[in-house]
C-alpha cells in the first residue's frame, strides 16, 4: 500500500491522529519538502517524534523517478509525506495514479491546509473564495510586473464578488519564502487601494492575521513565514465584521453585500 499523508501546517505536532498511526505503522516513510515545508519543525525533529526514518525526495525523486517508491510498495507499506495536504495544493495525483497502475493500494489521509486556516482565521466564509493564485518572484516568471495569472485572477474573482488567496513564492530547497510586504508591494504597482488580509503562520501558536489596503501592507513587517494573502471580494456583514475585529480591518475599505 502507498499511503499519502498530510502532515499540516507547522511543526511535527500537526499531523492527525489517523496519519500519526499511519506513519508509525509504515515499513517505509518518504517526504518531499519542495513545494513547501514545516517551519516549526526540522526532518531530524519528525523522525525523533514518531520514530521513524525519512528519505527525503527532490523533484525529479518524486515526479520523474518514483519507480524505487513504487516497487517498494508492491511488497511493502510506504508513506509518502507532505506539509499540508497532500492532495490540495500540493498535488500528487500523478504519482497516486502511476502507483494504481501497477496495482498497487492507495490511500489519502488529510491534513490540514493554508486554504481552511485561512477561511478560519480571517472569518472569510469557505465558499465565497475563487480560484486561487500563486505569486511569484518577479526573478521566477522573467517579466515586468505582476503575470497575467494573477491580476486575471483577481480581477476575476473581484467581478464575481469572490475572495482570492494569493499563495506566496516559496523557493523552500533554498529555504527563500516570499513575505507578505514583499507580496503586497508586488500587488500595489497594479492595485495600490485594494484591501487585503495578511495570514501569517497559520497553524502556529501565534498566527498573525492583519488587514490594509496594498500599499499600507508593503510598509509593514509581518514576522516569521510562511505568509499568504487574501483579497477579499464582496463580504456579508458577519464577514466585514470578523475583518475588522479579527484583522484591524477599515471598515469603509471593505465592499460589503
Amino acid at each position: 500500500m502507498l499511503t499519502f499523508i498530510g502532515l499540516g501546517l507547522y511543526d511535527e505536532r500537526s499531523i492527525t491522529v489517523e496519519g500519526r498511526d499511519a506513519l508509525q505503522a509504515a515499513d517505509r516513510v518518504y517526504a518531499e519538502f519542495y513545494t513547501s515545508k514545516l517551519i516549526g519543525t526540522t526532518v531530524d525533529d519528525l523522525e525523533a517524534a514518531h520514530d521513524i526514518e525519512i528519505e527525503v525526495r527532490d523533484r525529479a525523486g518524486v515526479e520523474q523517478e518514483p519507480d524505487d517508491m513504487l516497487a517498494a510498495a508492491e511488497t511493502e507499506d510506504v508513506a509518502f509525506l507532505t506539509a499540508g495536504d497532500t492532495m490540495i495544493s500540493t498535488t500528487h495525483v500523478d504519482l497516486r495514479l502511476r502507483a494504481h497502475d501497477r496495482g498497487i493500494e492507495t490511500r489519502v489521509i488529510h491534513g490540514v491546509t493554508a486554504q481552511t486556516a485561512t477561511s478560519s482565521l480571517t472569518g472569510l466564509q469557505n465558499y465565497r473564495f475563487g480560484k486561487a493564485t500563486t505569486l511569484p518572484f518577479p526573478y521566477a516568471h522573467g517579466a515586468d510586473g505582476l503575470p497575467a495569472s494573477v491580476t486575471e485572477t483577481i480581477d476575476d474573482n473581484q467581478d464575481d464578488g469572490l475572495h482570492t488567496v494569493v499563495y506566496l513564492d516559496i523557493k523552500a530547497e533554498r529555504e527563500e519564502y516570499m513575505t507578505a510586504d514583499v507580496g503586497a508591494e508586488l500587488i500595489a504597482e497594479e492595485y495600490p487601494d485594494l484591501a487585503g488580509v495578511v495570514v501569517a503562520r497559520a497553524g502556529s501558536p501565534d498566527p498573525l492575521v492583519e488587514a490594509g489596503t496594498m500599499s499600507e501592507l508593503a510598509d509593514r513587517e509581518f514576522g516569521d513565514p510562511l505568509h499568504l494573502l487574501v483579497v477579499p471580494g464582496e463580504c456579508h456583514l458577519l464577514e466585514a465584521d470578523a475583518l475588522v475585529e479579527l484583522a484591524g480591518a477599515d471598515r469603509e475599505s471593505l465592499r460589503i453585500a
